[in-house]
């Protein structure tokens, strides 16, 4: 596959025009990133579409199953019939998981409930786990799409049935809310750590560009993140992280020591419950 495109100016509802439901990039021929519009919710996530010749992945359905979400199977749907148009295969799959199971990240879900040759992997820690074969160290996970096997590793902390998604194809490792350009909630503080390290050990070994998270709430401005409950965001960081930004996270937590509250560093923030 060719490098991932991942230059984008995505929607941030500051132009005052009209967006759409969801903002669909192609990063490469086979690998796409939607983004929920902030006008719909405010958490604006990203989502994404992995495809191989045996089937896909959808990671995360979105913040809301209002009416202005619920686009998001038709164009589901649509870009895997662009994709069949070039890679004709019949009964071509379809695998609905999630980078966490908090609300914005599976609101969307029961639009694929009916969808046929589609599975819709379930929101418990034994369901994922279970799913993709991941072990009781948190490793060993894997989904083969045909032609493109991803690895999946179990990160709780921000949420107990967190995973990252490892993407050799493009060199991506997608981290949902674990890390990315802005507030990294901590439920679990000794699992995160665990977890940071799990990740840094994976980049270690693998071949890895770019993180790609599931928000981004810092601007453009270094340790200024945009409000919670914001619904424009003047000025963004870049979506892509790179993974001397996992040392700087895991070396911030550290710093911390786990003490609760706000931690403002550069490019993100650590909010420690």
């Amino acid at each position: 596959m060719s490098p991932l495109d991942l230059d984008v100016t995505w929607n941030t509802a500051t132009s005052g025009a009209p967006e759409p439901a969801f903002q669909v990039h192609w990063a490469d021929e086979a690998t796409v990133v939607l983004r929920q519009s902030i006008t719909s919710h405010f958490e604006a996530p990203f989502l994404y579409l992995l495809l191989g010749t045996e089937r896909a992945l959808l990671l995360d359905t979105g913040a809301t199953g209002d009416d202005v979400a619920r686009s998001l199977r038709s164009i589901v749907d649509g870009l895997v019939d662009e994709w069949l148009r070039v890679h004709p295969r019949p009964g071509y799959g379809l695998v609905v998981a999630h980078s966490h199971a908090h609300d914005d990240h599976v609101a969307g879900d029961g639009q694929f409930d009916d969808r046929p040759d589609t599975v819709v992997v379930g929101h418990d820690v034994a369901a994922v786990r279970s799913f993709f074969g991941i072990d009781a160290q948190g490793a060993g996970g894997r989904l083969d799409l045909g032609g493109r096997v991803v690895e999946v590793v179990a990160i709780p902390g921000h949420h107990r049935t967190s995973v990252a998604v490892h993407d050799p194809a493009t060199r991506a490792l997608l981290t949902g809310d674990t890390v990315y350009p802005g507030r990294l909630y901590v439920d679990d503080f000794p699992a995160f750590c665990a977890s940071l390290q799990r990740l840094r050990e994976l980049v270690r070994t693998r071949s890895v560009e770019h993180l790609l998270g599931a928000h981004v709430e810092m601007s453009d401005v270094a340790g200024v993140d945009h409000p919670r409950g914001s619904v424009r965001h003047d000025g963004e960081a870049p979506l892509p992280m790179t993974p001397a930004h996992l040392d700087d996270v895991a070396a911030a937590a550290a710093a911390t020591g786990g003490a609760p509250g706000r931690h403002v560093f550069d490019d993100f923030v650590l909010c420690i419950e």
